[in-house]
């Protein structure tokens, strides 16, 4: 085996790639960049009944998005391909033959009706069937047949699986990187199927034999993975090869805290456990998370830097990144923290690169009711302006049109309590009385204009609560929004006058 570092990130192509799978595929990146190895996608097809139309590519467009591309694999063949198991299905059987010759797997006849009886008999009993050492001698495989009867049986083609023989009265000591040292007693391990008489071998088989001709150092993986370690660990002693050095990921739980996340979570709590949409399901593309951010809360989703640091760019997380610190329990998924990274890297993000994305969805609502000025919605430097005033509330781009929308469009409705708590009999009055000043100002950028009407206010005795919040009231509709004055100098002074004179009409 090589010296240099290559990992694999092996998912099946039965669907689309869960936020877990990605996070798999991420540490696998993470480690092969810092070791300056290799990252390879193999896709496990061997299941042709689970099989998706569409999910290959799915994986490897989310890789892309997420911005950990895979160094070898489909259409990226660099000497270690076919990179698809299903291509690669005529290796597999000469392992399997060199397993039995070696008196490390047998040749096992039973039906699966035969199978089913002796689980059913067991459980009447109050037993669990294995299939091991203390029964296959009376099973009907090549361990109980005479040689001249299970070569006709091979001649015959009956029906047959390669199982493997596990050892008897023997303690396994493995090792796993984040879970340390592990003892099995080979006692209460079966023996797994490793090929099928229809050609095609397990999981099991076809993983041991692709990760070592494909020269993979180290087996990073998820949790659920961890019982076949046993398995893979003596197949890699039967085959005389040196073993990778595994480790096996926490699983990432639901917000709860309980249990594993899944799709279900995702539809109840409103949020994406896809990178990409697939189907009626909205990715985190799609739902307009940044590929940083989804990297950035993935990362620390089950690992831990060592100090307080949360927001890490991909290469930092390259020169961080360390398997010893990946925790040993399941991580909590928390949909709150995802929007908090969002946020994040939304305020990190060129308002030019905002307003690309914005655009289409100002269009859409302005093509709805125009913009008081017509312009408005082709203005690039008017809509940078006004993303950079009100992105610091926002955590997405979608959200851009409900902080913004007074900036493009007259309010001809305002905020109920707003109206009952800041519109006093008085509130006409002082209203009107602003009218002229803001009409006669020469300059009315935002600085000139606060301090003109503060002056104002100053003189008449008024308090600025008197005037400040009705003001807001009807140039926005409402109480929110970044500085009035901003807001106003925005808008223009004709615009400014033109809602104070609708609002005291309409309240």
């Amino acid at each position: 085996m090589t010296n240099k570092v290559r990992v694999r990130f092996a998912p099946s192509p039965t669907g689309p790639l869960h936020i877990g799978g990605v996070r798999t595929a991420l540490y696998n990146y993470l480690f092969a960049k810092q070791n300056n190895g290799d990252f390879i996608l193999r896709i496990e097809d061997t299941d042709q009944n689970r099989f998706v139309e569409g999910a290959e590519k799915y994986i490897i467009d989310a890789l892309n998005w997420c911005g950990i591309p895979f160094d070898e694999g489909p259409g990226k063949e660099l000497g270690h391909g076919p990179y698809r198991q299903s291509e690669r299905k005529l290796l597999y059987k000469k392992y399997a033959d060199q397993l039995i010759t070696s008196g490390k797997a047998y040749y096992a006849f039973d039906s699966a009706e035969s199978l089913d009886s002796h689980r059913k008999d067991h459980e009447s009993r109050g037993k669990t069937f294995i299939y091991n050492w203390h029964n296959r001698l009376k099973l009907d495989n090549s361990l109980s047949l005479k040689p001249e009867e299970l070569q006709t049986r091979l001649a015959n083609e009956e029906n047959f699986v390669v199982r493997f023989y596990t050892p008897q009265d023997e303690v396994l000591h493995l090792t796993d990187v984040i879970r340390g040292d592990i003892r099995i007693d080979t006692n209460i391990l079966d023996d797994k199927v490793l090929f099928k008489s229809d050609g095609m071998p397990t999981y099991h088989l076809a993983n041991i034999v692709d990760d070592h001709l494909m020269e993979i150092s180290h087996v990073i993986r998820g949790e659920e993975w961890l019982p076949s370690l046993a398995l893979h660990t003596q197949l890699y002693d039967a085959f005389g090869w040196q073993a990778p050095k595994f480790a096996h990921l926490p699983l990432i739980m639901k917000p709860e805290g309980k249990g594993k996340l899944s799709k279900r979570d995702g539809e109840k709590g409103g949020f994406p456990i896809f990178p990409l949409s697939w189907g009626d399901s909205t990715g985190y593309k799609e739902a307009g998370y940044f590929p940083e951010a989804v990297v950035n809360f993935l990362a620390l989703l089950g690992w831990n830097p060592g100090t307080e640091q949360e927001i890490f760019k991909l290469d930092e997380l390259i020169k961080a990144f360390d398997l010893s610190r990946v925790h040993k329990s399941g991580a909590r998924f928390d949909p709150e923290k995802t929007k908090w990274y969002n946020h994040h890297y939304l305020q990190e993000q060129d308002d030019i690169v905002l307003l690309n994305s914005f655009k289409p969805i100002l269009a859409e609502k302005l093509n709805n009711e125009p913009a008081f000025d017509l312009n408005l919605g082709n203005n690039d430097n008017y809509i940078a302006s006004v993303i950079s005033l009100i992105k610091e509330r926002a955590s997405f781009v979608h959200e851009f049109w409900e902080l913004s929308q007074y900036f493009f469009q007259t309010p001809n409705t305002y905020n109920e309590k707003a109206v009952k708590k800041q519109w006093k009999d008085s509130t006409p009055s002082i209203l009107n009385k602003l009218i002229p000043l803001l009409e006669a100002s020469q300059d009315f950028s935002s600085p000139v204009v606060e301090e003109v009407v503060k002056n104002w206010i100053g003189q008449k005795g008024l308090s600025f609560g008197q005037v400040m919040a009705p003001l807001r009231l009807v140039i926005v509709g409402d109480l929110k929004g970044p500085h009035l004055f901003d807001i106003m100098a925005m808008v223009g002074q004709d615009e400014s006058i033109k809602r104070i004179r609708l609002a005291l009409s309409k309240l």
